[in-house]
């Protein structure tokens, strides 16, 4: 029997109304899903395995779902790492529809399109049809699927030509690619999944406060008192801190023998002594009798100072507010001068973010009161992060990408901190160092930094490891014996 003589058996017309049949078959009985096409940055040169890739492009197209496998009961599979989700989707579409709506687009993405050439495609077929590797969302389920083969010859040649592309897919599993489409339907099946850091932020800054004491017990001013310690000798050798001892004063009723410590350096890889601070001036000193400065212990040898007697310097500091958010360099200390004398210098101790004390660099003299002390205010955080964006520590150097942005609203937390979780670190952040957005330009202070994933139950990967190394242990010997 000969074939129908009403046909022509491909011409173009009739490729035509096949073309048409089909893509009107698929606006009625199909689904409408998002494509995403894979842009890839980073492959490896031995293999050919993708290192570095993003999905930052959306397509809608309506696709005809030809079966669904995985979804019975009883096809989810527990392991050892965790729920293994068997959900397959075998969808298809228009080959017209995406060359039209698709294609020309994706000839205009230069990154990563050819170097994304897994199978030995030339160039023009990678853009024209569906890649492997690339995503379709599934509004239904809310779900993101990966395209695991593509079937371009399916149904074989009707009238000498294919019509569609059936598309093979599996439940996508998120290997951190950065997936920022602009569409939150798309984008938040992933905002919290993968690797995520937290990073601890300085949320609401205070700065701290402190007064000068220039007398003790109401006794008056012009006090003779240690008012500088000068190095004479910086030693070397030192291992750790050493002690500094002062002398006590040689007489007089209610005399208090002051008090310094050591603050040690490495220059040349030799560890020596960097300045010696007062923490507390002493008072009953005489400059006829000046007291002797004693520093041992911290393995090294070799160091010594003088201690230099004032009338009228500052004895010691209170602080009457310790502030908070001050991570990264200490805060500037500023002292009121005397009418007539030497303006005292002090340093700042800080500990987890608050000033804890001050040390006297030099105590000053001819203070007859007592002096405004005023230290630096810290670094607040201002702005908000967008979602997505990339972030860059200032001192470190490290970026990532923002995955949320957390400020804590419990009332009954004071000065409460804000939480930034990020992913695709590029490497460790600094405790007290800037961190600026990209996009928003929003700045804060990391406080603390969980290096955790802080949402994968499974994320057992180091224990599972340890067990293991228990069982067969090829660091020592092969347990399977030699040859």
């Amino acid at each position: 029997m000969t074939l129908n003589p009403f046909f022509l058996q491909g011409s173009p017309g009739e490729q035509r109304l096949v073309q048409d049949l089909i893509n009107e078959q698929l606006t009625v009985y199909g689904v409408e899903v998002y494509y995403l096409p894979r842009k890839i940055f980073k492959t490896d040169n031995i293999i050919r395995e993708i290192q570095s890739s993003k999905f930052d492009d959306v397509f809608l197209i309506e696709a005809y779902i030809n079966n669904y496998d995985g979804y019975a009961p009883g096809s989810d599979l527990m392991t050892k790492f965790g729920l293994k989700l068997q959900n397959e989707l075998s969808l298809t579409i228009s080959r017209e529809r995406y060359e039209d709506f698709i294609a020309p687009f994706l000839e205009g993405i230069s990154s990563g399109i050819r170097e994304g050439r897994i199978l030995d495609y030339d160039f023009a077929d990678l853009i024209e049809r569906p890649k492997e590797g690339d995503l379709i969302y599934f509004p239904l389920g809310e779900r993101l699927f990966e395209i695991k083969r593509v079937e371009s010859e399916k149904p074989f040649y009707q009238l000498g030509k294919n019509y569609v592309y059936e598309l093979n897919c599996e439940l996508y599993e998120y290997e951190n690619e950065l997936i920022d489409t602009a569409i939150d339907e798309v984008d938040n099946t992933v905002e919290d999944e993968g690797y995520i850091t937290t990073l601890r932020l300085v949320g609401t800054a205070i700065t701290a406060t402190a007064s000068a004491n220039t007398t003790i017990s109401g006794i008056t001013t012009n006090l003779p008192s240690i008012g500088q310690i000068i190095l004479t000798n910086d030693g070397s050798g030192y291992t750790s801190t050493p002690t500094v001892t002062i002398s006590p004063p040689s007489s007089g009723v209610g005399t208090v023998t002051a008090t310094a410590v050591a603050i040690t350096t490495s220059v040349g890889n030799v560890q020596s002594i960097k300045e010696i601070l007062l923490t507390n001036t002493g008072f009953g000193y005489t400059t006829s009798d000046p007291p002797t400065v004693t520093i041992s212990g911290g393995g090294g040898a070799g160091a010594a100072a003088t201690a230099i007697v004032v009338t009228g310097g500052i004895l010691s500091f209170s602080i009457t507010n310790q502030g908070k958010g001050y991570y990264g360099s200490e805060p500037t200390v500023t002292i009121t001068g005397p009418s007539i004398g030497q303006t005292a210098i002090a340093k700042a101790s800080v500990s987890d973010g608050e000033v804890t004390g001050l040390k006297i660099v030099n105590a000053g003299y001819g203070y007859t009161q007592a002096p405004t002390v005023t230290i630096s205010s810290p670094v607040a955080g201002v702005g908000t992060f967008y979602y997505n964006e990339e972030v860059t520590g200032q001192s470190s150097g490290v970026t990532a990408r923002v995955r949320n942005f957390k400020r804590r609203t419990d009332i009954s937390v004071q000065f409460a901190p804000v939480d930034l979780q990020v992913s695709l670190n590029t490497g460790n952040f600094l405790v007290g160092e800037t961190i600026i957005g990209g996009i928003s330009t929003a700045t804060y202070v990391v406080e603390s930094y969980n290096r955790e994933s802080y949402d994968n139950p499974y994320d057992v990967n180091e224990e599972i490891e340890t067990e293991a190394d228990g069982i067969l242990d090829f660091t020592e010997s092969n347990p399977f014996g030699e040859y």
